[in-house]
């Protein structure tokens, strides 16, 4: 089963608390046990689990990728948004949480975050379950 959840970004790089959003999709999809992917298709966006205790903390992610992968530089790819394919590449497409009792298994401070590097943009982000056997 796959639940398709969709994300609305306002600035060009943005971390996007989806948390919520991810423990309503697990609970429509009714998983007890097991695992589940979350996975964005977009090839200059990503996923992260990180502190969502602190928004700085998104802030300060997002100026670090900014200062390792600038907009702007000398990039071969002229579409205008090669730091964003970059900094997706870095980050990743997909998380892997552990769900048991019907409950993510996260840490106290985690939280599942949507990357936006080329915004603003309506995006989707898929969440596949699978059941522990």
């Amino acid at each position: 089963m796959i639940e398709t959840l969709g994300v609305t970004t306002r600035k060009r790089i943005e971390l996007v608390d989806m948390t919520e959003q991810v423990r309503a999709a697990l609970r429509k999809l009714r998983l007890t046990s097991g695992v589940i992917i979350v996975y964005v298709p977009h090839t200059t966006a990503a996923v992260t689990i990180n502190e969502n205790a602190d928004p700085s903390v998104g802030r300060d992610i997002s100026g670090v990728l900014s200062r390792l992968v600038p907009a702007g530089a000398d990039y071969e790819h002229t579409e205008g948004n090669a730091d964003a394919h970059a900094k997706a590449a870095l980050v990743g497409s997909s998380v892997t949480i552990i769900v048991e009792g019907g409950e993510l298994v996260l840490g106290t401070w985690q939280g599942i975050f949507f990357c936006e590097f080329d915004g603003p943009r309506n995006r989707k982000v898929l969440v596949k379950v699978i059941a522990e056997q």
